[in-house]
């Protein structure tokens, strides 16, 4: 036998409503012989009838009854289905993967995030703390929806788009007496906490050096800004660091803050699949993340 068909329980369900096969016609915005078509081949796919069919009105019989109990659940389980799936293709619900380093997370996504709750309540951002090269990788392998990293130099069938360029800064403890701009070779001559070699980071600094001919070893080497904003106000030594954020939020740690000179400054992309291959959900945090864009 073959399966049920919406479209005819539906019009069952009409009929039975209205009570006349011509109201359920006006309803339903069909011919009048589509509507008894409908009912007809229900009832010959299931070898029972289903109606009465009065001199004024149309009955269900106890076989109609029964159909109709579930008919009514199938069109309503259809119907929240169709809108599920428009919901989430607007971007109203779902779920997104986002991958940031740990100063985006602590400096500036939690505005993003409450401007998401804010505007898509509904939809759900998981954050995650991601490298550039990891980012990217885990974007590829379809573990990560939109990644906030450094430009990646090969980015392969991935879109990117740029967001924010941010100033590197020295930070330097409270207690140094330091020049309103720190040069490579003021810096060098420092006790310095330095990012770890597989890091984007760790090779714009040791090009920033390398301008002055200088190759600066660090008196620390860690892979966590916040560990070594942490070293810094305690006085281990310095660091260069990017600027996340208002300044506020990083010297109310402790710590002081001064420009570099050359200047240095830090790209951060955002990366994700092409677009025909993002949910609505995706397409929405997209679009309060452009909210935040700055050069």
């Amino acid at each position: 036998m073959r399966e049920l068909n919406l479209d005819q329980l539906r019009t069952l369900v009409t009929v039975a409503d209205l009570g006349t096969l011509s109201a359920a016609s006006r309803a339903l915005n069909l011919a009048q012989p589509t509507v008894s078509l409908h009912v007809s081949e229900l009832e010959a796919r299931l070898g029972v009838p289903l109606l009465l069919r009065g001199a004024r009105r149309v009955q269900p019989t106890p076989a109609g009854d029964v159909l109709l109990v579930h008919a009514r659940r199938l069109l309503a389980e259809a119907d929240d289905a169709v809108q599920a799936v428009r919901r989430q293709q607007q971007g109203v619900t779902g779920r997104v993967r986002l991958g940031a380093s740990t100063g985006m997370l602590v400096y500036l996504l939690g505005r993003v995030l409450q401007d998401m709750e804010r505007a898509h309540p509904e939809v759900h951002v998981e954050v995650s703390i991601y490298g550039t090269n990891d980012g990217q990788a885990a974007l590829q392998a379809g573990t990560l929806d939109v990644a906030l990293i450094a430009p990646p130099q090969a980015a392969g069938d991935l879109v990117v788009t740029r967001w924010r360029r941010d100033p590197l800064m020295a930070f330097l403890p409270l207690g140094w007496k330091a020049p309103r701009r720190v040069t490579p070779q003021w810096l060098a001559a420092q006790h310095l906490i330095a990012n770890d070699s597989t890091t984007r980071l760790y090779r714009q600094t040791t090009e920033w050096f390398a301008t002055a001919g200088i190759v600066a070893r660090p008196r620390i080497v860690l892979n966590y800004n916040e560990a070594m904003k942490s070293l810094v106000a305690a006085g281990y030594g310095a660091a260069i660091l990017p600027m996340e954020g208002p300044m506020e939020a990083h010297t109310a740690r402790g710590v002081r803050v001064v420009p570099l000179k050359p200047l240095l400054v830090r790209d951060t992309v955002i990366v994700h699949r092409a677009l025909p291959l993002l949910s609505g959900a995706t397409r929405s945090l997209l679009a309060v993340l452009k909210q935040y864009r700055q050069g």
